[in-house]
């Protein structure tokens, strides 16, 4: 049961999994004089992936709905965050907005894709969970205060309340008779792991947090929260996504 639940999240993950290891690999043969930037590259590589995946049918049309949603919103967030000075991306980049390279929208797609898989093939079920339109609301709350902490009062611990209050009951089923899990430590499991790619990040110099300008650090452990709030949003888009999915069909 374990060996079967890793290899669906190894499954899940592949898209992500996939844009680490082309940071990875990017990073320790790219060379300055080369005529395509190594965010370009990255990017034109993802795209490629993606249509792959589509055409083989091994992501569907929901999935890469996904992804687009994702997309959107990530690199909304990213550009505002390196406007603010959260964090920046030192190379340079011709597919980029605001000097945000327009690969970084994968990242975020990455966990929205990881979501939507793993909701499939595990055949996730729900148990006990929250209203849809409180969670929606909840969701809305989390990516304003992303933006609107920079100027006025954070309130990431009320959202932290909120979100154990909603979803501290919730039970995440996977199968009809498969086990049962909370909601809240599959959320957590996934802020690490998004944490762990962070550091992959920064550590290849792909982007740096501003600590990190003098010599690379770990990234700052508080973020691990940052991504929690990450990925409460994310489910609510993957679950918005699958009900819309479920009235047309």
């Amino acid at each position: 049961m374990i060996r079967r639940f890793v290899s669906l999240q190894a499954r899940a993950a592949v898209f992500g999994i996939g844009i680490l290891a082309l940071i990875l690999v990017t990073s320790a043969v790219w060379r300055d004089d080369w005529p395509v930037h190594r965010s370009d590259f990255i990017f034109v590589m993802v795209v490629a992936a993606q249509v792959w995946l589509l055409a083989t049918g091994r992501e569907t049309p929901r999935e890469a709905a996904v992804i687009a949603v994702f997309h959107v919103v990530g690199v909304a967030m990213e550009v505002f965050k390196t406007a603010v000075g959260s964090w920046h991306y030192p190379e340079p980049a011709l597919f980029a907005i605001g000097g945000v390279p327009l690969f970084t929208g994968f990242m975020y797609s990455a966990v929205g894709s990881y979501i939507a898989r793993f909701w499939r093939l595990s055949d996730m079920r729900l148990e006990r969970a929250p209203p849809f339109w409180a969670a929606a609301l909840l969701g809305a709350a989390i990516y304003a205060n992303f933006y609107t902490h920079h100027y006025v009062m954070d309130i990431r611990l009320a959202l932290f309340a909120v979100i154990v209050l909603l979803y501290g009951r919730t039970m995440a089923r996977f199968g009809a008779d498969g086990p049962r899990v909370p909601l809240l430590a599959f959320f957590a499991l996934a802020a690490v792991l998004i944490y762990v790619a962070e550091n992959i990040g920064s550590v290849t110099g792909t982007w740096l947090y501003p600590n990190q300008e003098a010599g690379w650090r770990p990234v700052p452990p508080g973020k691990l929260g940052s991504w929690f709030l990450l990925m409460t949003i994310s489910f609510v888009l993957v679950w918005s996504i699958r009900r819309g999915s479920a009235r047309g069909s």
